[in-house]
């Protein structure tokens, strides 16, 4: 099977240009055989991530000009390989984050970019935490480095990257406040979160009153004026991380502007002789050492996984569609009504 220049027939999604979700279009395409360092991936869940709503508005920060197959990133079975990889890899689950191309029936991998799925773990299961769970990691122990015994600040706690970084601080032994819609306070106090009203105009004062002495760390994936709130919430040494521009994704415009603007703004506040730092988290950072980018990610998500498989982590999937239904996975995924991953899955019957 593996080797063969043999092209074998896919189903994939296109996003052809700025659409509504009902504008994905369901195709049939040829895959070329994987070539030197590849292995053909048959996808067994990929998922929707804030990455394609931001594509289908042309609005993410470097995304590729359309038509292109999304998908950002895929838990699958390898079932061919190119020259110069292990066949052993042939019928092994893993996952991979992709940015691009997850949403068809297979697609090719970099054989380096694959990260083994413990037995055990189902691939819907552990799709909810790849991309989210390797940004929830990072930003958690990476970016601000936030020890046991810490208060930190997790805006959208009931989100995908949120809900697993509040998992993953609890587990840690740090205290968390979380910011939600009111729906979300009870499951959040169950998971011992101090949960404010994300509506709530009061809601940075409401923070101030349950950590009067300020905070270790407030992750924000928001941006726009409230991140100067956020930024006085942290005490002295302590980290603001952002990672994302959300007030503005319904804004036309130019896709990055808004991070743009947010640099100089982190950048000045790093020169202040108070001890504090601001970070801007991008998980595609440091891919120019390719590497160490690659080892630190598999290193990362190795860890997000076995936790995963561990019980630590609860996988949260909000709701299942085969792949030719992308489009309501999208729309679902957008509507903002559901708890945890929109998980997309292969059709019933595909050739």
């Amino acid at each position: 099977m593996e080797n063969s220049t043999v092209t074998t027939t896919v189903t994939a999604v296109v996003l052809p240009g700025k659409v509504e979700p009902d504008g994905l279009q369901v195709t049939r395409r040829g895959l070329a055989a994987p070539a030197a360092g590849q292995v053909v991936l048959g996808m067994e869940a990929t998922g929707v991530s804030f990455a394609e709503q931001q594509m289908r508005r042309g609005k993410y920060f470097d995304q590729p000009p359309f038509p292109f197959v999304p998908g950002y990133d895929v838990v699958g079975t390898v079932t061919a390989t190119g020259p110069g990889v292990d066949t052993a890899l042939i019928g092994r689950r893993f996952a991979a984050v992709t940015k691009v191309g997850a949403w068809a029936s297979a697609l090719l991998v970099d054989a380096a970019d694959l990260v083994a799925v413990p037995d055990g773990v189902t691939p819907a299961a552990a799709e909810t935490v790849v991309v989210n769970g390797l940004t929830a990691w990072q930003l958690l122990h990476r970016s601000a480095e936030v020890r046991s015994g810490a208060t930190i600040v997790v805006l959208g706690a009931n989100g995908g990257v949120g809900s697993t970084l509040v998992q993953l601080a609890r587990h840690a032994g740090i205290t968390v406040i979380g910011t939600a819609a009111p729906r979300h306070h009870a499951a959040l106090l169950e998971q011992g979160v101090r949960p404010v009203d994300y509506r709530d105009p009061e809601m940075y004062r409401r923070i101030r009153e349950l950590a009067p002495d300020g905070v270790d760390a407030v992750f924000d994936h928001v941006g726009g004026a409230g991140v100067v709130e956020s930024w006085r919430l942290l005490r002295r040494g302590g980290t603001l991380v952002s990672y994302g521009t959300a007030s503005t994704k319904d804004v036309d415009g130019n896709s990055q502007l808004p991070v743009l603007k947010l640099f100089p703004r982190l950048l000045m506040w790093n020169l202040l002789p108070n001890g504090k730092s601001a970070r801007f988290y991008n998980l595609w950072a440091g891919q120019r050492r390719r590497d160490a980018f690659r080892s630190r990610l598999r290193e990362d998500l190795t860890q997000v996984l076995r936790l995963l498989a561990d019980g630590v982590l609860t996988p949260q999937i909000a709701a299942e569609f085969p792949l030719s239904e992308a489009s309501s996975a999208l729309a679902l995924a957008e509507s903002r009504t559901v708890a945890g991953k929109v998980v997309i899955v292969p059709d019933a019957r595909h050739s």
